[in-house]
């Protein structure tokens, strides 16, 4: 196929040429060096044809998504329309329905023209913002009554010069007022800005032709679905460059939130988890190696920022991060030091805890398995070391101690579990039922293949919840939408992650194409795609959906089913669902954290609504401190409420502060003791299931 399209390319390139753009201004470097290659055109084509041939969906490159390819673009270059004028625009609007024939034909100059002129408006951008830092920020009026429109995704493109030079203005003014009423000094805020603008300056210097190929034809690739990416050369040898860090790193999933680098998720047992300092939608901004200089990452591309985090494993990392708690006009960060690993096969290990509870004047011991992946010791397994570790044998081990200490019923926490395993999902669903289907595959002809339980009889039939939650992905949604579909758990928690696609590297004559080709489905026949698994009974989940999740991804492949691989069956949880909802709704109308928890969700999203902020200093600080007011009162009726001392101030980083599920006995986690006393619920609704 790749000399076939090589030397397709080339005819076609020589043959055809794009409509340049007029040279609005001479700027003071000159992009014309960035050209596409002889290398990069055929890969092109190979990425046209792979998408055309194996793609789960296989839509067509049309006029259709030539104007999805158009959008993509312009908002992977410029997200906060902030850079490119309204006459810019225009002028790429020649190629808005001819992005399909010109990837057809191999010419990739229109991409690397709309790049060019990128560069240059984002150098103007640079030169304006160090000459109004240049005037002293000592010398900026915080008592003038204006607003900075922050949320810019929908704004109109700036109609000319004058207009751009005025938000760049109030840009670099809220920089200031933030890092101002974070507490830094106004010699160090000017400092700080200059250098982060003049590296900026010098990292744009530095584009090669490799960095603008690789942002158009990935604007192209994720239209398709955001899984699917073109992985340069030199990314090639990291499978997902743009989004693990779990090799010899932090343990942390990251990804790009316009000019910042957002953590998405934390690997289990790894070394950001570990610390109990860094959380989802938590924000980096700055890294240093060990005891060095840190460096503000703020406008790096992410792969950039993911080899400085990278090292080798005993050395020490600091991150500068701008928690995700913190409101929208908030920039005060901290630095949490992390000591680089590899995760450990043991440290993410199933555990297992005895909750204790009361209900109805009786005492009731429910076993806990805490699931934190599904891990396989493949090289043990293939080597047919009969003590090969494994999430089965493990869980299976961990249900005999249980069983001998007598308890009542059982949860899988498989809260935070990002997945694992495949051929463990199947086999953990395997101990909780009597034989067959598990999960269904779905490849782009449409042909199904249906993993199995081929073993009869259930190794625990007693009663059984899953506890999940939105960062319960892949695996877990395998595992806990078999649980449902099958009627042999309450699932309680928060809607799951939502990641129902199966991908696979397709090597090509130039980097990478990492491909979706399969979906996942439940044995229900609906897919895990989207929508992930919603639980029978819902808890408040801080994480939004809107952050966090498959959803929260543009592109993202729709929910669908397709035929059942098990007949509908009396569902035994129903008729009880509507009772059961009542006596959760009773129990946590007054409970302090899910008091806590709701307030919180509330305040959020009050916060996130806000599209604008003051540039007036005093307004700005007297609105901070109304929220962090707000939070503290939220904080103290909490621990009022459970008998704790109140605190004086937010304290971000007192041991107090961290979450009941990282502290004490499990009782003290309340999601994980509400779950318990929903099973013991169910279980006097129904007594038949009581353990014999």
């Amino acid at each position: 196929m790749k000399r076939s399209l090589a030397s397709t390319a080339l005819a076609l390139v020589l043959g055809f040429s794009a409509l340049p753009l007029a040279a609005k201004t001479t700027p003071a470097t000159s992009w014309d060096y960035l050209q596409p290659d002889r290398d990069q055109v055929i890969a092109s084509l190979n990425v046209v044809e792979l998408l055309k041939r194996h793609h789960y969906n296989k839509p067509p490159l049309n006029d259709e998504r030539s104007i999805k390819i158009y959008d993509n673009y312009l908002k992977l270059l410029d997200p906060s329309r902030s850079y490119f004028m309204a006459s810019d625009i225009a002028e790429f609007n020649q190629w808005r329905n001819q992005f399909d024939d010109l990837l057809k034909s191999g010419n990739l100059e229109p991409g690397f023209a709309i790049y060019r002129r990128h560069l240059t408006r984002l150098q103007e951008r640079l030169d304006f913002a160090l000459a109004e830092l240049a005037k002293g920020v000592d010398k900026i009026d915080f008592s003038v009554d204006e607003d900075l429109q922050v949320d810019r995704e929908k704004a109109p493109w700036a109609k000319d010069r004058a207009e751009l030079d005025d938000l760049w203005r109030k840009r670099v003014k809220d920089e200031v007022l933030r890092l101002k009423i974070a507490g830094k000094e106004t010699k160090d805020i000017q400092e700080l800005l200059t250098k982060r603008y003049k590296n900026q300056l010098k990292r744009l210097k530095q584009t090669r032709g490799e960095d603008v190929f690789q942002a158009y034809i990935n604007a192209f690739a994720t239209t398709y679905d955001p899984h699917t990416t073109y992985l340069s050369p030199d990314n090639a040898e990291n499978f997902d460059i743009n989004m693990s860090l779990s090799l010899e790193g932090i343990g942390a999933v990251l990804q790009s939130d316009n000019e910042h680098v957002k953590v998405v998720r934390l690997v289990p047992a790894g070394p950001a988890e570990k610390s109990k300092q860094i959380a989802p939608a938590d924000k980096i901004v700055g890294v240093a190696q060990g005891s060095d200089e840190m460096v503000d990452v703020i406008g790096w591309r992410l792969d950039e920022v993911v080899k400085l985090i990278r090292g080798p494993k005993g050395s020490t990392v600091r991150l500068e991060v701008i928690p995700a708690s913190n409101p929208p006009t908030d920039q005060t960060s901290k630095v949490v030091t992390i000591t680089r690993e590899a995760v450990k096969l043991e440290e993410q290990a199933a555990k297992k805890k005895v909750l204790h509870l009361k209900q109805d004047g009786r005492d009731y011991k429910l076993g806990v398995i805490e699931l934190p992946a599904f891990y396989l010791d493949f090289k043990a397994f293939r080597a047919g070391d009969p003590n090969y570790k494994s999430t089965t044998r493990d869980v299976k081990q961990l249900i005999d101690e249980l069983r001998a200490e007598k308890v009542d019923g059982l949860v899988i926490d498989l809260r935070n579990n990002g997945g694992g395993s495949l051929q463990e999902a199947t086999e953990l669903t395997s101990l909780f039922i009597e034989q067959g289907p598990t999960v269904l595959v779905r490849n782009a002809d449409g042909r199904v293949d249906v993993l199995a339980d081929e073993n009869k009889g259930i190794y625990y039939n007693g009663p059984l919840a899953v506890l999940v939650n939105r960062l319960s992905a892949s695996a877990s949604e395998i595992f806990a939408g078999a649980m449902q579909d099958y009627h042999r758990a309450l699932i309680l928690g928060g809607q799951t992650f939502g990641k129902g696609t199966v991908q696979t590297i397709q090597p090509l004559n130039h980097g990478e194409l990492k491909l979706t080709l399969a979906k996942f489905y439940r044995v229900s026949g609906q897919s895990t795609q989207h929508q992930g698994v919603l639980p029978d009974i819902a808890y408040p989940d801080v994480m939004h959906t809107k952050d966090i999740g498959e959803s929260a991804l543009p592109a993202a492949m729709p929910w669908d089913s397709i035929r059942p691989a098990i007949k509908p069956e009396l569902d035994p949880i129903k008729p009880f669902l509507t009772q059961l909802q009542s006596k959760h709704d009773q129990r946590t109308a007054q409970d302090p954290d899910f008091l806590f928890t709701r307030a919180s969700i509330d305040l959020s999203k009050q916060l996130m609504a806000e599209t604008t902020v003051s540039l007036n200093e005093v307004k700005r600080r007297a609105q901070q401190a109304a929220i962090e007011a707000k939070q503290l009162k939220l904080e103290n009726d909490r621990r009022v409420a459970k008998g704790e001392k109140p605190l004086a101030e937010l304290a971000k980083e007192d041991e107090d502060a961290l979450p009941a599920e990282d502290k004490g006995k499990p009782e003290d986690d309340a999601y994980l003791s509400e779950s318990g006393h929903i099973l013991i619920d169910y279980l006097s609704l129904n007594p038949s299931l009581a353990i014999h």
